[in-house]
């Protein structure tokens, strides 16, 4: 947040300033190969918005699971009002100051983190799960329910297959992922966010993903909690 005054200083930003801080941060991306990496936390990220006398509300869930059994070790949550406009393709403006607020309260330490929306997959490769990931120093995914197009540039739908893919791929370069996770039910959109690769992150995602639910279980999970806690703050 170009120091710990991300709010304050992103409330006034300019799309144009927005911009020239995302073109100069995807200069730092690194898609590091993770095939023997052993994430023991992962955590799902996600924010549910509402408006209420006047004012716009979010509020930020992190669930954490162990990755071996699945099971959830801590969930937190912050809520604010959300004062920084929308950018159409700067959404991480928005949303960070609150995510890291939440993070600040984990009492453990997550090995990766899975953001509801984009990474890499992205029109300056700078989604929400890459731009956090300059702020938490961690790898991160990108896991979206909808494909938000970019350029021209559409995707092919996966057979139907458990974890069957295609790539999206746009003057020649592999932006991102449609991923079938289960049979017969429509793809997520999966891209690296940053510290970590495509093959990795899709291997992270098939393997959080249970019969009830084509979405990874950190982000379903953070998904669920959202919806509560919006509709018990939202009274």
């Amino acid at each position: 947040m170009e120091g710990n005054n991300g709010k304050r200083m992103w409330a006034s930003l300019s799309i144009e300033e927005a911009i020239e801080i995302q073109n100069r941060l995807r200069q730092e991306i690194q898609l590091i190969d993770k095939g023997d990496a052993v994430f023991d936390l992962v955590a799902g990220v996600d924010l549910a918005y509402w408006q209420k006398e006047g004012l716009e509300y979010a509020v930020c869930c992190i669930i954490v699971l162990e990755q071996r059994s699945k099971q959830v070790v801590e969930r937190k949550h912050t809520l604010g009002v959300i004062d920084i406009p929308y950018i159409p393709g700067c959404l991480a403006f928005r949303e960070l100051p609150l995510i890291l607020e939440t993070v600040k309260m984990l009492d453990v330490s997550p090995d990766l983190y899975l953001f509801d929306g984009n990474g890499y997959l992205h029109p300056r490769h700078m989604g929400i799960a890459t731009h956090a990931s300059f702020y938490l120093n961690t790898p991160t995914i990108g896991v979206a329910k909808k494909y938000h197009k970019i350029g021209e540039t559409d995707y092919l739908m996966p057979i139907n297959e458990n974890c069957a893919y295609t790539d999206i791929i746009m003057d020649g370069e592999v932006y991102g992922r449609a991923v079938r996770t289960l049979k017969n039910i429509k793809p997520v959109f999966v891209s690296a966010g940053n510290f970590i690769d495509l093959e990795t992150a899709t291997k992270v995602v098939c393997d959080f993903v249970t019969p009830e639910s084509h979405i990874p279980l950190p982000t379903r999970l953070a998904d669920i909690e959202t919806h509560r806690m919006r509709e018990r703050y939202s009274r």
